[in-house]
């Protein structure tokens, strides 16, 4: 009998655990659920009898290698923060492991010790990253196989509610890490557009969208994300004029969230003295400028970020409520603290609603010899169910539950620290998804 060990229970794990103990009879395994919320873990494994739950801290060191070391393999969904640890500690015990997360360059690092040792150390095969990662590169590689050059390269991810859903007015409701919903964007972005590099700062990336008319959804609203200049050289996209990574949300969710930007509320770095114990009007009253005590707390607001007092944006910062008297409350320490447990709060995904996931690339390729032009647009939405599976968990978990299969039962014949861009990889991971229902649609249009 192989061992899987799952480090994490949160929102992300649902599926790849259901999925491990729905394969784990066939394929003998045993699955321990690891996480600091040993009820959680409970109702994950729910009384499987493959399974089992464990109560888990991460940075108790004797807990954590005596994990790891009785592992056949390890699958990380914990915080990126401990990437690097358990990563050193797979590799010390020999045991292959999977994360979801972005590589950490200190992992990427460990490339000739992990080949050395003959384990895979994979990461980013989630979601995104991880299957916008297979499904580009298997376009990519086939425009070049027939001697095409790549010009322009588009990429879209998002995870929202399903166009139905109309459960609050941000049309947005939190089905993953609220952490990264409220700092998105906190790094700036780059990207590439017409030839030319564009560099914008964290205040400036809710400024800069556009229009994207998806397909039997409607029009969403693109903001850039992070630094797509990095997948020039992921991609080998050195001939492209274009490269841009974009996020999706519902029309009007950046002009609100520009404001909450400017205002400060996301700083993560201050730690505000007594701030469970100040409401939400007091916390609010911290981010204007010394003196200004003329008139309400919203219309001063609404004046210093230079809006209208009666528009949609302050509609929605009062809907949130943070004009009221309640108190704060809870453990936050800052100010991102408060968004976080507000948005947690006040977003959830209604128990009758559904989510929804949103892939897409779109490429220009040239085919020089002949002088053809096409564009090449993939697309993928998946949807949750309700009362079950989000297509959040689905599509994060689903990458790393089958690549995890394919390691265990010798059919991914690669070592070293790997994303899922190697054809070793997504040749064998791509139509496992399509057999678990995440299908991927290509058209190509003439130019």
């Amino acid at each position: 009998m192989k061992n899987v060990l799952i480090l994490g229970a949160g929102q992300s794990s649902p599926y790849l655990i259901d999925y491990m103990l729905r394969h784990s009879q066939e394929n003998d395994w045993f699955i321990n659920v690891c996480d600091r919320d040993i009820q959680l873990a409970k109702s994950r494994v729910n009384g499987h009898g493959r399974g089992n739950a464990i109560e888990f801290d991460v940075n108790d060191e004797n807990m954590r290698n005596t994990q790891i070391k009785n592992a056949d393999i390890v699958i990380n969904l914990l915080s990126p923060s401990f990437q690097y640890q358990i990563a050193l500690d797979a590799l010390h015990h020999g045991k292959h492991v999977i994360t979801a997360s972005y590589e950490n360059m200190r992992v990427k690092a460990m490339n000739k010790d992990a080949l050395r040792k003959g384990i895979l150390i994979l990461n980013e095969m989630g979601l995104d990253p991880g299957i916008d990662l297979m499904t580009a590169m298997n376009i990519i590689h086939g425009i070049k196989e027939n001697n095409g050059v790549i010009r322009s390269f588009i990429s879209y991810g998002s995870g929202i509610p399903a166009p139905e859903v109309l459960s609050n007015p941000f049309r947005y409701c939190v089905t993953w890490n609220p952490r990264n919903v409220v700092m998105a964007g906190e790094y700036g972005a780059q990207y590439k557009e017409n030839g030319k590099v564009k560099v914008l700062p964290y205040h400036e990336v809710f400024q800069r969208t556009w229009q994207v008319d998806v397909e039997g959804i409607g029009t969403l609203e693109a903001y850039p994300n992070r630094d797509s200049m990095a997948y020039m050289d992921v991609f080998n996209l050195q001939n492209a004029e274009t490269v841009v990574r974009g996020t999706l949300r519902y029309p009007g969710w950046s002009e609100t969230w520009l404001q909450i930007v400017k205002l400060g509320i996301s700083n993560e770095n201050l730690n505000i003295p007594g701030l469970p114990d100040k409401s939400y009007s007091q916390f609010m009253e911290m981010f204007l400028p010394h003196g200004d005590i003329t008139g309400r707390l919203d219309q001063r607001i609404a004046r210093f970020l230079g809006i209208s007092p009666t528009g949609k944006i302050m509609e929605n910062l009062r809907w949130l409520g943070l004009f009221s008297n309640e108190k704060i409350g809870g453990a936050v320490k800052t100010p991102a603290d408060v968004m976080i447990d507000l948005i947690k709060r006040k977003l959830p995904l209604p128990a009758d609603g559904r989510d929804m996931v949103v892939l897409i690339h779109e490429m220009d390729a040239e085919y020089p010899e002949s002088g053809r032009k096409e564009k090449v647009i993939s697309t993928m939405v998946d949807y949750g169910v309700p009362g079950s599976f989000t297509a959040i968990a689905k599509t994060v978990g689903t990458p790393a539950a089958i690549a995890a299969k394919l390691v265990l039962n010798g059919d991914l014949p690669i070592t070293g620290c790997q994303i899922p861009t190697h054809p070793a990889i997504y040749s064998r991971v791509l139509p496992e998804l399509e057999a678990e229902g995440l299908s991927i649609k290509e058209k190509v249009i003439d130019l």
